[in-house]
C-alpha cells in the first residue's frame, strides 16, 4: 500500500512539471533518486515530447524500465531546434546519461598540430593542447594524413627540432645548422638562412592545404611559375614546377567529383550488430574530400536512425567546426538547420559522394565485426546464429542445427547422415550415420522418415536435449515429409528449413516455412557460406559413409562366393591385403604363408 501511494506521489509530481513545460524547443533532463541525470533528450515542443512519456503505457522494455526510474525532471529552453540539438549532443558527452546512446570513439585518432611558435613545428599528434596551436583532424584513415605529411615536408623545408627558435636567438647566432640542412630539408631559419617572413608564408600556405584548399595553392604556383619564367629565373621557375607536379599528383588521388562542388558534408548511416549503429562523414572541399571520419555509437533505448543521425551531425560539425551551408544525407531527416540545406540526391556527383559516404560506413563496419571476432572468436558463430534467427524469425538463437541427407546408388546400401553444428560450428562427436532398414529401392522421402523418426524418437526416450534448428538436404518434399514425422507423428515443435542446390550441385537457396518460401541471401555473405559448409558437410559426410559401405559390400560378396574360405581366413586376408584387388594381385608364395598352400590356391583359382 505504501509503495502505490509513493508512487502514485511521484507521478503526481511529474505530471505538474510537464504541465507547466513550455511548448518550445529546448532540452530535457530525466534525474533519478539520486539526483543523478540519466537521460537527455531533445524537443521541437519540449511540452508534447516529455508528455509523450507519461500518456502511455510501454510495453517491457528499457524505456519502461527508464520511465519508472524518473525522479525529477529539469529542462532548458533554446532559440532553435539546431541549439537544441548541439546542447544535447554535449550534454550528452559531459554526463554520459545511463539510458542515452554511447559515443563509442574510444580510440584517439591522430590530427596534425601547426604548432604555436615563432617558427611553428609541423607533426601528428594524438594530444590536443590548448596553447594555440591549430589542428587538423582527427584522420581516422592514417594512411591520408601520412601522405598528406609527406606531401607537405616535399613541398615546403621546415624544422623538426626542438630548438627554442626566438627571434632574439636567431639574432645572437646560438645554433648552429644541422644534417636536416645539409640534405634540403629545412632551409636553416635557426641561423638566419630562411627569414622568418619566408618562413610564416610558407605555414600559411601549408594551413590552406590542411584546410583542402589545394587548387588556389596549385593555381598560385602556376602564377608565379609563370612569373619567374618571364623574368627568365628558369631554375627558380623549375622549382616552384616541381611543386605544382607533386600538388597535382595529390589532388588527382583524392578528387573524387566535379571541382564546381565546395563546402559540403556528407553523411551515411549503417546499422550493426548488438545495437551498434556506425556513421560516416565526409567534408568535400572544391571537389576533394579533406575530411573523412566514422565513428558508433551504441543504442540504448529504440533510437531510430534518423534520431541517430541527426545526433551524428552535430557531433562531427562540432568537432570538425564545419559550417558547410548544405548537408548530403540518404534520407529525409526532421531537423532545421539555420542557413543550411539537406540534399537527398538521386544522381550525378553528390549521388557519387553519398555512395562513397556508404561504402565508407560499410567497409568500417566489416572492420569493426573483424577486429571483434579476432578477440572474442565466438562472437562470429553468434553474430551468425543472430542473423539466421532474423532471418527465419526463430523463437531463440539456433544454438544447435542438425543437417540430414540421404545416399544411395538405384536403391542399393542406402544410408543417410546427420551432422551437427553446435554455435555455427561443427560438432563432429555428435555426427550420427544411419543404415536404412525399412525402405526397399530408391525412396528418398521414406528414407528421410525413418532416419528422422529413429534419430527424434530416440532423443524423446533419452532425454537428450533437441535441435533448435532442423535443415533438409533437399527441397520441399523432403522438407514436408520432415514435418510430418516431427510435428505429426511425434508431436515436437522444431524449425525446419530446406537447402535447395542448382542444376551445378552448388547451394542455391534457404526455402523456409510451410508452405516453403524462398528465404533471400546475398551468395558472398557470411551467412550464405555457412549453410553452403553444412550442406556440404552432410553431403560428404553421408557419401563417405555410403562409399564404405559399398566398398565392404562388394569385397564381402567377392570373397563370400569362394567355397572353402570361411569368415575367418576372410577377415585375415582384408585384414592384411586390405582389399580384393590387392589379393588378387599378390603372388600365391605370399598369400601361402598367410593362410596356407590350400587355401591360397583356392583363392587363386577363384580370384
Amino acid at each position: 500500500m505504501a509503495k502505490r501511494t509513493i508512487e502514485a506521489e511521484r507521478l503526481k509530481y511529474l505530471r505538474g512539471i510537464v504541465d507547466n513545460l513550455p511548448s518550445t524547443p529546448g532540452i530535457y533532463q530525466y534525474l533519478n533518486s539520486d539526483d543523478k541525470i540519466i537521460y537527455v533528450g531533445k524537443a521541437k515542443n519540449l511540452k508534447r515530447r516529455v508528455y509523450s512519456y507519461f500518456s502511455k503505457d510501454h510495453g517491457p522494455g528499457k524505456t519502461r524500465v527508464l520511465v519508472s526510474k524518473i525522479q525529477d525532471i529539469k529542462y532548458i529552453v533554446v532559440n532553435t531546434e539546431e541549439d537544441a540539438l548541439l546542447l544535447e549532443n554535449n550534454l550528452i558527452k559531459k554526463y554520459k546519461p545511463r539510458y542515452n546512446v554511447l559515443l563509442k570513439d574510444d580510440k584517439t585518432y591522430p590530427s596534425i598540430c601547426v604548432k604555436n611558435e615563432e617558427y611553428p613545428r609541423i607533426f601528428k599528434t594524438r594530444k590536443i593542447a590548448k596553447d594555440g596551436s591549430t589542428y587538423y583532424g582527427p584522420y581516422s584513415h592514417i594512411g591520408t594524413m601520412n601522405a598528406l605529411l609527406n606531401l607537405i615536408k616535399h613541398l615546403y623545408p621546415l624544422r623538426n627540432c626542438n630548438l627554442n627558435l626566438s627571434d632574439e636567438n636567431v639574432r645572437s647566432r646560438k645554433f648552429h645548422v644541422c644534417l636536416e640542412y645539409h640534405i634540403k630539408n629545412c632551409a636553416g631559419p635557426c641561423v638566419g638562412l630562411q627569414s622568418k617572413v619566408e618562413y610564416q608564408k610558407n605555414i600559411e600556405e601549408i594551413k590552406e592545404i590542411l584546410k583542402g584548399n589545394i587548387q588556389d595553392i596549385s593555381k598560385l604556383l602556376i602564377e608565379k611559375m609563370e612569373e619567374l619564367s618571364g623574368e627568365m629565373k628558369y631554375e627558380e621557375a623549375q622549382v616552384l614546377k616541381d611543386k605544382y607536379t607533386l600538388i597535382e599528383n595529390y589532388r588527382s588521388k583524392s578528387e573524387v567529383v566535379s571541382s564546381i562542388l565546395h563546402n559540403i558534408d556528407v553523411f551515411s548511416i549503417e546499422e550493426g550488430d548488438n545495437n551498434s549503429v556506425y556513421i560516416n562523414y565526409l567534408h568535400v572541399t572544391k571537389g576533394a574530400i579533406n575530411q573523412a571520419f566514422t565513428f558508433e555509437y551504441k543504442k540504448r533505448l529504440n533510437e531510430t536512425k534518423e534520431e541517430l543521425l541527426a545526433l551524428g551531425i552535430a557531433e562531427m560539425r562540432e568537432r570538425y567546426e564545419s559550417h558547410s551551408p548544405e548537408i548530403i544525407v540518404p534520407f529525409d531527416i526532421d531537423l532545421e538547420m539555420k542557413n543550411t540545406i539537406f540534399t537527398i540526391p538521386q544522381r550525378g556527383d553528390k549521388k557519387k559522394l553519398l555512395d562513397l559516404s556508404l561504402l565508407n560506413v560499410k567497409q568500417y563496419k566489416v572492420d569493426r565485426l573483424k577486429q571483434a571476432e579476432k578477440l572474442n572468436p565466438e562472437q562470429r558463430g553468434i553474430r551468425l546464429m543472430k542473423e539466421i534467427q532474423v532471418q527465419l524469425k526463430l523463437p531463440k538463437l539456433p544454438m544447435q542445427i542438425e543437417c540430414f541427407d540421404n545416399s544411395n546408388i538405384q536403391g542399393s546400401d542406402a544410408v543417410a547422415a546427420c551432422v551437427v553444428f553446435k554455435k555455427a560450428k561443427p560438432s563432429k562427436n555428435d555426427y550420427r550415420k544411419y543404415n536404412i532398414k525399412s525402405v526397399i529401392g530408391p525412396d528418398d522421402y521414406a528414407s528421410m522418415k525413418e532416419v528422422v523418426r529413429r534419430r527424434y524418437q530416440r532423443a524423446i526416450n533419452e532425454k537428450t536435449p533437441l535441435p533448435d534448428l532442423i535443415i533438409t538436404d533437399g527441397g520441399k518434399g523432403q522438407m514436408e515429409v520432415t514435418r510430418e514425422i516431427i510435428e505429426d507423428e511425434l508431436g515436437l515443435k522444431i524449425p525446419i528449413a530446406g537447402l535447395a542446390k542448382d542444376s551445378r550441385h552448388r547451394t542455391s537457396e534457404l526455402l523456409y516455412g510451410f508452405p516453403p518460401q524462398v528465404i533471400g541471401l546475398k551468395q558472398q555473405s557470411a551467412l550464405f557460406k555457412l549453410l553452403a559448409q553444412m550442406q556440404d558437410e552432410v553431403h560428404r559426410f553421408a557419401i563417405t559413409f555410403h562409399r564404405e559401405k559399398r566398398s565392404k559390400h562388394q569385397i564381402a560378396s567377392a570373397l563370400d562366393q569362394i567355397k572353402g574360405i570361411g569368415e575367418k581366413t576372410k577377415t585375415t586376408l582384408l585384414k592384411e591385403f586390405k582389399s580384393t584387388k590387392r589379393i588378387k594381385e599378390t603372388p600365391i608364395e605370399k598369400l601361402e604363408l598367410v593362410i596356407g598352400k590350400a587355401k591360397a590356391k583356392i583363392i587363386k583359382d577363384n580370384l
